[in-house]
């Protein structure tokens, strides 16, 4: 049992480094989080890191459903810095499914 809770504990604090180290570099997370898809889609998505119910988490991406493409793929979150004016219009003119 106290293996189970030090691993809980464990996951719990590799998740909010993880966040905080990826915050400073310029990522953002939460309910419109703008990601993209390996084929260069984008679209926004609520990514909240550590919770999900749609995706299979890989820490640093995400394996779930492009709307815009309507494939499956790794998609990852993308930089305020690297978007264009019109890559955030095109973003968030596409949401994926409202839950995390």
């Amino acid at each position: 049992m106290r293996t189970r809770g030090r691993s809980i504990l464990l996951a719990i604090a590799v998740a909010a480094v993880w966040t905080a180290v990826a915050r400073r570099l310029g990522y953002r997370f939460g309910a419109n989080t703008i990601v993209r898809c390996r084929r260069g889609h984008l679209f926004t998505t609520i990514w909240i890191p550590g919770v999900k119910l749609k995706a299979i988490d890989l820490l640093v991406a995400r394996f779930q459903w492009c709307p815009v493409g309507r494939h499956w793929s790794l998609v990852t979150p993308v930089r305020d810095a690297d978007l264009s004016a019109r890559d955030r219009l095109a973003a968030a003119s596409r949401h994926d499914v409202r839950i995390p």
